[in-house]
C-alpha cells in the first residue's frame, strides 16, 4: 500500500487532506481514485493510519482515516552516518540505502581526501535534494520518519558530538584487530534502552593517520571490516545491516484497530 506523510495540522475530524506534490503522485503516476487505501503516517506523532480516498481536486486530497496502524517499523537504535563527501552520485545511493535500511540520520563530511567541494551556494542544493531522496525512500521502506540530512560539517565538529552517542564507530582499512562484532557484544549483553550510534566512514582514498588520531582521541573506536577493502559506498550498507541484525531491530507492522 503507498505510504505518504503528513503534518497534525492536516488530520481533523477523522479527514486527512493531502497537498503539495503528493498530490499529483497520487493522481498522475499511481493513478490511484475514489474509494482507494493508502497509508497516511503523522510525521509529528509517528501515528499511521489506513485511509480511503474520498475526493480528488486539482490541489489537494481528502482521505478518510479506516485504520490505525501499530507500526514498529523503526529501530530501537539509532544510528547516524557521518559519510565522507564521495564523488559523482554515490551520495545519492549511500542515501537512498541507508535509508532502506533503518538508518535515524547523515550527516556529509569534508575530509581531506574528499575531491567534492561543496561551495555555499552549491551545498543547499544538494542539502535539499537528499533530503528529498531520504523522504522518497522513508515512504518506499515504510518507515515512520523521514531521515535528516544534515548540512556538510568537518572532522572538528563530528569530534564535538562524539560525546553525545552511546558509541562510535570508525570504519578504518588499517585497523586489524577490533571488529565491528567485538564492539555490538559489548552493548547485546545489557541492551536495556535504546542505543545512540554513530559510524564514521572515509571518503575514496580512506581516511587521512591525522584524522584518525583526532577521532580517536575524543573517543571513536576504529574498526575493521576483514581482509577486504570495501567501496565508500558499500561500507554504511554494510554496517547499517550489521548493527541491526545484531541488534535484532528488524521492526515489522503489529496490526491495525478500527477508527470510529
Amino acid at each position: 500500500m503507498p505510504k505518504f506523510f503528513v503534518k497534525r495540522n492536516q488530520i481533523k475530524d477523522n479527514i486527512v487532506t493531502i497537498t503539495g506534490k503528493d498530490v499529483n503522485h497520487i493522481k498522475n503516476v499511481l493513478r490511484l481514485n475514489i474509494n482507494d487505501n493508502i497509508q497516511i503516517c503523522n510525521i509529528d506523532t509517528l501515528e499511521n493510519y489506513t485511509c480511503e480516498i474520498t475526493k480528488l481536486d486539482y490541489s489537494n486530497i481528502e482521505c478518510n482515516i479506516i485504520n490505525k496502524i501499530n507500526s514498529e517499523t523503526e529501530p530501537n537504535t539509532h544510528v547516524t552516518v557521518f559519510q565522507g563527501l564521495p564523488k559523482a552520485d554515490k551520495m545519492e545511493l549511500i542515501i537512498q540505502k541507508s535509508v532502506e535500511l533503518g538508518v535515524y540520520e547523515i550527516s556529509p563530511v569534508k575530509m581531506e581526501r574528499c575531491v567534492v567541494k561543496l561551495d555555499e551556494k552549491t551545498k543547499f542544493k544538494k542539502v535539499e535534494r537528499w533530503q528529498k531522496i531520504s523522504e522518497t525512500a522513508a515512504k518506499q521502506a515504510g518507515r515512520d520518519i523521514i531521515p535528516k540530512i544534515n548540512l556538510p560539517i568537518n572532522i572538528k565538529n563530528i569530534c564535538k558530538l562524539i560525546g553525545e552517542y552511546d558509541i562510535v564507530l570508525l570504519a578504518y582499512e588499517k585497523e586489524e584487530k577490533n571488529t565491528l562484532k567485538e564492539e555490538l557484544q559489548k552493548y547485546k549483553i545489557n541492551q536495556n534502552k535504546n542505543l545512540n550510534i554513530g559510524i564514521i566512514i572515509g571518503p575514496e582514498g580512506g581516511l587521512e593517520e591525522n584524522e584518525v588520531e583526532e577521532l580517536v582521541k575524543y573517543g571513536a573506536i576504529p574498526i575493521t571490516l576483514g581482509k577486504r577493502i570495501l567501496r565508500t559506498e558499500t561500507v554504511a550498507f554494510t554496517l547499517i545491516s550489521i548493527i541491526m541484525y545484531e541488534l535484532d531491530d528488524l521492526g515489522g507492522v503489529l496490526n491495525e484497530e478500527k477508527c470510529n
